[in-house]
């Protein structure tokens, strides 16, 4: 006898975490996402369904398929996705599970989603991001996007995150992620440091100016095959 679990009837929708690539469409009208694995191809909007990407017949998530959404339980497994370099300019999707679904350990395999939040990461400077602007590349008919400051958008396609969260409609909610603040223009170094961590870089940068001083005097003794300069 083959055993099964049993079937849940949640009184609400389970929720969950996972990344994808923003996109525009062509036209500039629709904003959606786009998966970083299996169905990538497949741009989707803020409430969509999900089809079999091996274009079976069955519904999906089938238990004989990979067909489905997924996403997982927790964020910090999702955030962690986003290290890798290929999922750098991604977007952390908070999501309702609708429909049916097959639970994992790790997470859900479903067949109708809803996007809540998309939280975006920093530009590539380091700076908050204030759009998402033309990554280079994207899918027929949808231009992907990457995070983008005022400074570093250059004239690319770009939409505000309040205007993406328009165009995809369905009350989505587009939030950037805090960026820490460099001081003095010293990159990496956090604003809210206190004296002791600020005397420790003084202190660092200035072991580094006594080996400059000291190369420099070396350098000034002798000559590039180590006699002395002049002739």
């Amino acid at each position: 006898m083959r055993l099964r679990l049993p079937e849940e009837r949640p009184t609400e929708p389970p929720t969950g975490y996972k990344i994808a690539h923003p996109v525009l469409s062509q036209d500039g009208t629709r904003a959606g996402f786009t998966g970083v694995s299996l169905g990538g191809a497949l741009p989707y909007g803020v409430l969509a369904d999900a089809s079999c990407v091996y274009g079976l017949r069955h519904r999906a998530p089938n238990r004989r398929c990979d067909c489905g959404f997924h996403c997982v339980h927790d964020r910090a497994a999702a955030e962690a996705l986003l290290c890798t370099a290929e999922h750098r300019t991604a977007v952390l999707l908070d999501v309702l599970v609708l429909g049916r679904y097959l639970r994992f350990e790790l997470g859900f395999r479903y067949a109708r989603q809803r996007v809540r939040t998309a939280t975006v990461g920093a530009c590539a400077c380091g700076a908050v991001a204030a759009a998402l602007a033309d990554a280079g590349w994207g899918r027929p008919g949808w231009r992907a996007l990457a995070p983008s400051c005022a400074g570093c958008l250059r004239g690319r396609t770009a939409v505000s995150l309040a205007g993406f969260a328009r165009l995809a409609g369905e009350g989505l909610r587009v939030v950037a992620r805090p960026a820490a603040v460099p001081v003095h223009g010293v990159p990496g170094l956090p604003e809210e440091l206190g004296v002791p961590e600020l005397a420790a870089e003084a202190a660092l940068l200035q072991a580094r100016l006594d080996w400059f001083q000291s190369q420099l005097a070396r350098l000034g003794q002798g000559g590039p095959d180590g006699g002395p300069q002049g002739g």
